[in-house]
């Protein structure tokens, strides 16, 4: 049984919620209160964003610790975290989602690692809760947060190398260039030093990749905490409203963090999100102010030393964008290692459809590529890592054909409702295996 240190520190917990369903925030509640020892949680802060029933929460104020403030207006995540850190009375604030479960054990590891050094910003793994069932599915440690140009959160699995080094100490923390940014710990004074939130964003998305870039580039640190595990309901669909529609806040809140962060990087974002170039951002004098004042490092500094991975867009690479037949695109359907692919109507902003076509024959999606895992027709393609081995070679021919490098099959769409994206004996005059790349630059 680990020992952690007798001086912990106490954190205070800031949980927001809108019109969240009464039960699922009692559990995320209990689970804080039942599974931390009791001395190590000062209070548990729930901001209220001016749900439609102001009874949720004070009835939840009736259990010891809670404390429970409503806002008079819809606020959004990042203005309602804030008034819930500036209530706060400990000298660590963790933040939650208000739909979670801690499991055992779960907090002493984050304490530990704020404690050694205030400017690190730590998160647990983020296990899944079933949305359908809400059952707790444990998932891997093998990953950690990154994005792609289009700036959409991503998990990613660790190169070999910190996957083997894992395997000899499994409770190493694991440096993250992004953090999900639902679930948090960090040093209350860091937090106010670094800025707090930018409490012009609106309503919810972004702010992880802004606080995110903010951190790393302003001389702190993200990390994962393999030996602390938070459950998640991960929802299919917004449950709430957005006021000007959710693809416009968060295109606008992505804008901002990207304008403030980014330099010269942010015409990558641009040209994978063409869209994004008429959502005004408002004013940012603020942050650049903040970014100034706390001698913040540039966007090149952070890709080279905290996210080397990420690609930067060049001819090298192979002209990126999506693949097209007729309005439909191919799409990795949000799937990740070893899954298929499919056909989605197509949204022209990167994310699940952005694709690259390199020289030597790979198609990428980020940095897994469409795999023939059996020479055989009718075999449904997969993602699976780059290796540049055979079976991950094509070539895309005149006519659109996109063909195997060894044998005559071609990739084909026409079973994609029932088996996803398959390797078809090759037919010029299929429609099903004619392919366009649109580039997104142009």
């Amino acid at each position: 049984m680990k020992q952690w240190r007798r001086d912990l520190p106490p954190t205070s917990v800031i949980i927001t919620f809108h019109n969240e369903a009464r039960s699922t925030l009692l559990r995320t509640v209990v689970s804080v209160l039942n599974r931390s020892p009791e001395h190590l949680i000062k209070e548990i802060i729930l901001v209220d964003d001016f749900s439609d029933h102001p009874e949720d929460g004070e009835e939840l104020s009736r259990i010891h610790k809670i404390r429970v403030i409503r806002n008079e207006k819809r606020e959004g995540l990042m203005r309602s975290r804030v008034r819930g850190a500036d209530a706060a009375t400990a000298s660590v604030l963790t933040f939650l989602d208000s739909h979670c479960e801690c499991n055992a054990d779960w907090l002493q590891p984050l304490l530990e690692r704020v404690a050694e050094d205030p400017t690190r910003v730590v998160c647990p793994v983020i296990d899944v809760i079933s949305m359908d069932t809400f059952q707790y599915i444990g998932a891997s440690a093998d990953l950690r947060g990154g994005f792609d140009w289009s700036l959409v959160f991503k998990w990613e699995y660790l190169s070999q190398a910190e996957r083997q080094a894992r395997q000899k100490d499994p409770t190493q923390a694991i440096r993250t260039p992004m953090i999900a940014g639902g679930l948090f710990v960090i040093n209350k004074a860091y937090f106010e030093k670094l800025g707090k939130y930018d409490t012009q964003m609106d309503v919810w998305g972004g702010e992880n990749l802004e606080i995110s870039f903010r951190v790393w580039q302003c001389g702190g640190s993200l990390e994962i905490i393999p030996c602390s595990r938070v459950g998640h309901v991960f929802r299919k669909r917004h449950p709430y409203s957005f006021p000007g529609g959710s693809g416009n806040v968060f295109a606008r809140n992505t804008r901002r963090a990207a304008e403030v962060w980014m330099d010269e990087y942010k015409q990558f974002y641009y040209n994978a999100v063409p869209l994004a170039r008429n959502i005004p951002y408002g004013n940012i004098q603020d942050r650049m102010e903040l970014k100034r004042d706390l001698g913040c490092k540039p966007f090149i500094w952070y890709l080279k030393h905290v996210y080397p991975e990420l690609v930067i867009p060049t001819s090298e690479g192979g002209p990126g964008g999506s693949l097209k037949q007729g309005t439909a695109c191919l799409d990795s359907m949000g799937h990740l290692l070893d899954g298929n692919v499919g056909l989605y109507p197509c949204h022209d902003t990167g994310g699940n459809q952005e694709w690259g076509l390199t020289k030597d024959g790979l198609i990428k999606h980020h940095d897994l590529c469409l795999t023939l895992p059996l020479y055989a027709k009718g075999t449904t393609l997969l993602m699976q890592v780059c290796d540049g081995s055979e079976n991950q070679k094509w070539r895309h021919l005149e006519g659109g054909l996109i063909r195997h490098s060894r044998i005559p099959v071609c990739v084909d769409s026409r079973y994609h409702a029932q088996r996803g994206i398959t390797a078809e004996k090759c037919d010029s005059n299929a429609e099903t295996q004619r392919w366009h790349l649109y580039n997104h630059t142009h």
